[in-house]
């Protein structure tokens, strides 16, 4: 299986190095596993970008939280000597492309900026005072209580939620010509919860202007419940991904595909958990402080 992660004596200098590592590591994400890898470790880093979450999944998969060397300053904690720090990439001006550089940025689904190389340090290359305990992400509750909170956010999206016994072991299903969507009342709290985030899913992310394939559809709304159940503390352990290299293909073509379903997963899901800002940056507040 291939593995997302660098060699962790690998120290990525130039904007070359660091586009080239995340480009094999958006093509190695047409493996499902790995997919799903990058699902769970997104969890994490949902302030930050897709490209960013991947770069430091490959160079620091333990990782917890990362921010940069005067940040963690401001935080009352000093970056131990010799600790290097993880890339990510983080945009400034326009200006013209280098030669070459242009193409590798529309490969990863990038807007052609410039990209200066930042470096963030995981909590654990750090010493100095305790951090206080995060604040959860949002308050989670039983799943009867998060499904009437999804439910709540429906009407907002112009679309109706109907409970009935579906036939042919459907779970749940998203008509845009009626603006419905079903759950089968006969599921627990917990699927129920799920099969609405996939269905919601479906609504935000595949109207009539949609045109990618079937497959395609699925494995974003899938993979939105995924993201959605994790954010809400809800068990994620039994989806499934298919075979991602069925819809993406292969070559630059599939980096591309990967990278804009990927940013459009997260939207979709920090649109349905109330996090608009998930995901959506290049970079956090903290990046503003890297050394």
């Amino acid at each position: 299986m291939p593995d997302l992660s660098l060699d962790p004596h690998v120290h990525l200098s130039g904007r070359s190095e660091v586009l080239a590592a995340l480009r094999e590591g958006v093509e190695q994400l047409t493996d499902s596993r790995q997919w799903e890898r990058w699902l769970s470790f997104r969890r994490r880093f949902h302030h930050y970008s897709f490209h960013n979450q991947l770069l430091i999944l490959r160079q620091f998969p333990e990782a917890s939280q990362v921010a940069g060397y005067r940040s963690w300053q401001l935080l009352g904690r000093q970056v131990r000597r010799g600790e290097r720090g993880v890339a990510i990439i983080a945009p400034v001006a326009l200006r013209h492309p280098e030669a070459g550089e242009a193409e590798r940025l529309r490969d990863l689904d990038l807007p052609v900026l410039t990209y200066r190389i930042a470096r963030v340090f995981d909590v654990s290359q750090t010493e100095g005072r305790e951090l206080p305990a995060p604040v959860g992400e949002m308050p989670v509750g039983a799943p009867p209580q998060v499904l009437e909170r999804l439910l709540a956010m429906v009407p907002g999206l112009g679309f109706t939620v109907e409970f009935n016994e579906l036939r042919a072991g459907r779970r749940g299903d998203c008509s845009h010509a009626l603006r419905r969507i079903r759950v089968d009342q006969r599921l627990g709290p917990g699927p129920k919860v799920k099969t609405l985030s996939h269905e919601l899913a479906h609504a935000i992310l595949h109207g009539p202007d949609f045109t990618g394939s079937r497959e395609l559809a699925e494995l974003e709304a899938e993979s939105v419940a995924y993201v959605v159940c994790q954010q809400l503390g809800l068990d994620s352990s039994a989806y499934s991904f298919g075979y991602v290299a069925s819809w993406a293909g292969s070559g630059p073509g599939a980096a591309r595909q990967i990278s804009r379903s990927a940013g459009r997963i997260l939207r979709a899901a920090a649109e349905i958990t109330g996090d608009r800002d998930d995901g959506l940056r290049l970079a956090p507040p903290l990046l503003a402080a890297a050394g």
